[in-house]
């Protein structure tokens, strides 16, 4: 028997801690059988997972939904959220963070469109809408694609077929409000199925406030996002042909940590294809999709008060994707072969909207060209079970002419023409090896994972010519240049766990190390720092940081502990909760890494009844002082916030969750948090962002 975390995070019902000994691929054949053992699923939903190889117990944590639902990912063993803003944060895991975790929507990658990744992955996933967050647990599966720490993919809730041959109507609405923030948000599903056809509609508006913090406001902080679409699919024997297309519309959103503010991103995303059996023994799953992201941001809109220098970047992300897989044999005993593609295309134009004379390219017209093919095994000697598999992948990535306006100054004129007279089509080849196995003996199942996992650099981390505060969302103030000559990261993995589960007691702990050789971080530009001697700094000194840095290669090296937990002392009480440590150092120097969770537990405790539910939870956070001298990082204090939750079933399928956060309005500030870029707030400019304050929140979720 294997074991599966899942997260209920109960959409506008409750977010519900649960655990399942095996996992069902659903009708939407996103979670592999063979694979649950590895697998993290944070669900997020109003309702129950109706496969009977789910667990049914109700939650132990619930939480007020946030909107951005990196911080639900960042409840994972291991997780942790950096904080850039209401809509912009990333998953930090075991450590590593950025585009070392791949980010999917509905199995879709994609391309953030702005320069500084006020787009993550997540940004496209409202919380209202999810069904549920899929994490592999530690090491992704070659299957997956290339990612260097893992891959998360969240699910959106859909309309599934029905159970005749009669059309039914179905839906699940959700709504909330959160008075830390003065938001609302609301959404869902509504569709028509019968057992060969199903059609629905999606569809969800946030909008929320500054955020309170104790005794003031964080400025700047407010969002409005707008997500639309429709699905469908046909039945075709025990296969299925679907197709689904959603809009994204982000309005005006403040991001203090950021020099500039979203002022919009218009995104579309299209995908269809086939997932099912073709014969006996024999699945096959075909992907096309596309995505097409169009962004704005600038430094006057909402900013308080407006920059000096007024600003405004528009910025385009184009992705298009396809795969194939093809497994041969069953679900536990198979041999899946397949191949995928995925081309990308880039422009970030800076503009001054006071003066047409001046704009400049500061990634021009930017390509990457990824095709990869992959083999993987599911097997088993004895009680073993193992999955091996290993995949290659070829990048082409190029860079195009950058054009400068008749204002822009002699500087940055002078690193543009560099740049068009440098190498500007570079090619990388990288293998990944992953080695999975566990050993079912009952309650317990010993675990253990070996890889080779690479990461080759962003088309950021390699173009970048002009010095700018773009790094992938690092928000950290300082200026960056991109380095043609970076080589591909390679981290070899090794994890150790045993996960544990009897009607008491179920304890899943696992202990890690990545050794990353060439691992990319931004380092002082030359010997002679704080001295401008050269173009790049003089062109940095005067966008304000005489001291850039630039991506080079490092080495470096994670190792930890994290573990997730659950007792249940007496029947109706639960206790449940996460705990994660992790130690990062560079290896080529003396130093540690860059922006590294501290050490963290939550605990919840939870009385369970037939139509109520209440308990308290508490995360707990150590200061972080292993911090990086050579990016001038400071220490965090540790802190303690205690939130109060309840929910009461009205009906079937109709349900009402309320709860208070930050019962005791502690002050505290999340390590990975961002600092503060704007003046009208009441917090002090460079500092760190607090978290919210006080306050209550309600939930009202129905489904039909």
């Amino acid at each position: 028997m294997s074991f599966e975390l899942k997260f209920k995070a109960a959409l506008l019902a409750g977010c519900t801690i649960a655990m399942s000994s095996t996992v069902s691929a659903q009708e939407t054949g996103t979670t592999d059988r063979a694979d649950a053992v590895l697998t993290d699923t944070i669900v997020v939903s109003a309702t129950r997972y109706r496969s009977e190889q789910v667990d049914r117990l109700d939650p132990p944590a619930e939480i007020a939904l946030p909107a951005d639902a990196a911080a639900i990912a960042a409840r994972a063993p291991g997780g942790a959220l950096v904080g850039n803003g209401p809509i912009s944060g990333q998953l930090s895991y075991r450590g590593l963070s950025g585009e070392r975790v791949v980010g999917k929507v509905n199995g879709q990658r994609f391309a953030s469109g702005g320069p500084n990744a006020m787009d993550p992955p997540m940004h496209y996933a409202p919380s209202v809408l999810l069904e549920r967050i899929e994490l592999a647990r530690g090491v992704a599966p070659v299957s997956e694609g290339p990612g260097l720490a893992g891959a998360i993919n969240a699910v959106l809730v859909e309309t599934g077929f029905g159970k005749g041959s009669d059309f039914e109507a179905h839906g699940h609405v959700a709504a909330q409000y959160r008075s830390v923030d003065d938001s609302y948000a609301a959404g869902g599903t509504i569709g028509i199925a019968n057992e060969r056809w199903r059609l629905g509609v999606i569809a969800s508006r946030e909008e929320g406030d500054d955020y309170e913090i104790p005794g003031a406001r964080a400025g700047g902080t407010g969002y409005e996002r707008t997500q639309y679409g429709l699905h469908a699919g046909f039945r075709t024997g025990p296969g299925e042909l679907f197709v689904e297309y959603r809009r994204n519309e982000t309005d005006p959103t403040g991001n203090p940590p950021f020099a500039m503010d979203i002022i919009y991103f218009n995104t579309d995303f299209v995908q269809g294809g086939f997932r099912g059996e073709i014969a006996d023994d024999l699945g096959l799953e075909v992907r096309l999709g596309q995505v097409s992201v169009r962004h704005l941001m600038d430094n006057q809109t909402l900013r308080n008060p407006p920059a000096p220098n007024a600003r405004a970047t528009f910025a385009d992300a184009d992705t298009m994707t396809g795969e194939v897989k093809l497994r041969i044999g069953q679900d536990n005993r198979n041999l899946t072969i397949g191949g995928d593609l995925e081309f990308t295309d880039k422009q970030v134009r800076i503009t001054n909207p006071a003066n047409a004379a001046f704009f400049l390219d500061a990634q021009p017209g930017l390509v990457s060209e990824r095709l990869g093919a992959f083999a993987e095994w599911r097997g088993g000697i004895g009680v073993a079970e193992f999955q091996i598999g290993a995949r290659v992948d070829r990048y082409d990535q190029s860079a195009g002419i950058p054009q400068l306006g008749a204002a822009v100054p002699m500087g940055p004129r002078g690193l543009a023409n560099a740049f068009i007279a440098s190498d500007r089509s570079l090619s990388d080849t990288v293998a990944d090896v992953v080695v999975r196995a566990w050993m079912p003996m009952g309650a317990l199942t010993p675990r253990l994972t070996l890889a080779r996992k690479t990461r080759v650099p962003s088309l950021l981390e390699r173009f970048a010519w002009l010095p700018t505060e773009a790094s992938y969302g690092l928000a950290d103030g300082n200026i960056y240049v991109g380095n043609r000559d970076l080589r591909p990261e390679t981290a070899w993995i090794a994890e150790l766990g045993v996960d544990y589960e009897s009607d008491a007691v179920m304890l899943r702990p696992t202990i890690f190390y990545r050794r990353v050789d060439d691992y990319i971080q931004g380092t002082p530009f030359d010997a002679t720092v704080g001295v401008v001697d050269s173009p790049v700094e003089m062109v940095a000194a005067m966008n304000g940081d005489p001291t850039p840095l630039m991506f080079r290669n490092t080495d470096a090296e994670l190792y930890g502990v994290d573990l997730d937990f659950r007792l249940r002392p007496v029947g109706r009480i639960e206790i449940a909760g996460t705990a994660s440590w992790v130690r990062a150092k560079r290896r080529d120097v003396d130093d540690n890494l860059y922006r590294v969770a501290p050490p963290n537990l939550t605990v919840s405790a939870a009385w369970r009844g037939d139509r109520l539910t209440f308990g308290t939870e508490l995360t707990a956070v150590a200061k972080q002082d292993k911090v990086s001298a050579t990016n001038g990082e400071l220490p965090s204090d540790g802190y303690a916030v205690v939130g109060l939750f309840g929910q009461y079933a009205l009906g079937h399928n109709l349900a009402l969750g309320a709860g208070v956060e930050n019962l005791f309005d502690t002050w505290y500030q999340p390590h990975l948090a961002g600092v503060n870029r704007v003046g009208a707030s009441d917090v002090a400019l460079g500092e760190k962002l607090p978290g919210a304050g006080r306050g209550v929140w309600v939930r009202l979720t129905a489904g039909f």
